[in-house]
């Protein structure tokens, strides 16, 4: 049994991965903000967290076996029609949620023996996608973040990160809301579907598990075979 934080556990990719790790019997901590949980059920305590600002994570036990850090935003427009503060609010619930968070849940994290921390990417950060400069340039600054964390805190510490492509959450609702988007979105893909939430949670409950324990600084392409196959 091992100590879990899910941050932005409560919708999409968070969601299906506190499923995962709650059915290991693990302890999950896991937070929220906009949307209205009970305080606790079977295996998973669940805490309101606004990411972008400062908070504390004092609900934590003393030793954490894995963090992973879930929020994410996608807004695709012209790069001339996006003000710079639009970057700026990406990199703020991006990249410095996860350098808050990291940073908090970090004397917990040190205490295990083998804890381990994921991070999400997109497969747009290695490959150029049109209208993609927005959440490619902070995504792009978590794969770099991975890397240097992972170096930094290794071998105590793993950090690893998912790419995935567009996945079916609703984050993405907007980009499958109808049968011809969704048709036109499965048919880019080598494998021909839109990835599943469940999908990229199994590669996060591995890269949390000791199952990875000899995988760090990696950033891992759950995408459909998007980043390196072209059909």
């Amino acid at each position: 049994m091992a100590n879990y934080l899910i941050i932005g556990g409560s919708s999409g990719i968070g969601k299906s991965l506190v499923a995962q790790l709650k059915g290991s019997n693990n302890n999950i901590f896991a937070t929220y903000m906009n949307t209205s949980l009970s305080a606790e059920e079977s295996g998973v305590s669940y805490h309101a967290v606004d990411i972008s600002k400062d908070f504390n994570l004092d609900f934590l036990p003393d030793t954490l076996d894995g963090m992973a850090y879930c929020p994410g935003r996608i807004n695709l427009k012209p790069f001339h029609r996006i003000p710079p503060e639009s970057f700026m609010e990406d990199y703020n619930i991006q990249v410095m949620g996860a350098v808050r968070s990291i940073q908090k849940a970090l004397p917990a994290l040190k205490n295990s023996e083998d804890a381990s921390i994921v991070l999400f990417s997109t497969v747009a950060v290695q490959n150029g996608f049109n209208f993609h400069s927005q959440i490619s340039a902070s995504k792009g600054a978590i794969e770099g973040l991975t890397r240097a964390l992972a170096a930094e805190f290794a071998p105590g510490l793993r950090v690893n990160c998912i790419a995935p492509s567009l996945t079916d959450t609703p984050l993405a609702s907007k980009l499958l809301n109808s049968d011809a988007k969704r048709k036109m979105n499965e048919e880019r893909h080598p494998l021909k579907r839109i990835g599943r939430s469940e999908d990229i949670a199994s590669m996060a409950s591995f890269l949390l598990s000791d199952k990875s324990g000899w995988i760090t600084g990696q950033i891992m392409h759950v995408d459909g075979g998007m980043s390196s196959i072209r059909t």
